[in-house]
């Protein structure tokens, strides 16, 4: 209940704020486990990817934030849980595994940082797919988050990733690069169809 009355609070500031636009949401099953791949633009992004989606989106978020009264009791009832500085704990992948086997939806920026935009993604997302057959839907951020300024976010076709189902660590790049790959290209056809 609080989930779903803050994103329809949420979705109604960031349609003012941001004018905010969501493509593609049909690509996203209704049910059964899901991976939401997204570029790294904002602290903004994890809302802005969550709010225009029908089912509830987990995401990791950093230990630091859990600690804050009363914030970290929000953040843990909107469905984040938290990873320890200096990488992702085994505890954390358990729990993303679990998650998505549980028929759920976990949100991931590959990218890592806004500091790494446009670089090659870690192979998190990918193991955690190719573990808990997982379908992963390519979700793009276009716009700067200038107020009032219009924000797109665009949901792609399910990445087939069944090539690297062995999931080895070459497996695991190559699976990278395709997600990231398509990433890219749907905001390049965005860019370049606003164009004309």
């Amino acid at each position: 209940m609080l989930y779903r009355v803050c994103r329809a609070l949420l979705r109604g500031i960031f349609a003012v704020l941001y004018r905010l636009e969501a493509k593609g949401l049909e690509n996203i099953p209704e049910s059964g486990p899901v991976i939401l791949c997204a570029n790294h633009i904002s602290n903004f992004d994890p809302p802005v990817v969550g709010i225009p989606v029908n089912r509830k989106v987990h995401y990791m978020a950093k230990q630091e934030l859990f600690n804050i009264p009363g914030f970290g009791w929000l953040i843990h009832k909107l469905g984040a849980f938290p990873v320890k500085r200096g990488g992702v704990s085994k505890e954390s992948i358990r729990l993303s595994i679990q998650l998505l086997k549980d028929g759920n939806v976990l949100g991931i920026f590959p990218e890592g940082t806004r500091k790494n935009a446009g670089g090659m993604g870690k192979k998190g997302a990918a193991m955690l797919a190719i573990k808990a057959q997982a379908t992963v839907i390519p979700v793009g951020i276009v716009g700067s988050y200038a107020p009032f300024s219009k924000m797109i976010v665009l949901y792609g076709a399910p990445v087939d990733l069944t090539e690297f189902a062995e999931g080895g660590s070459e497996d695991l790049e190559k699976a990278t690069e395709k997600i990231m790959t398509t990433i890219r290209a749907m905001i390049a056809d965005h860019k370049n169809s606003a164009k004309n």
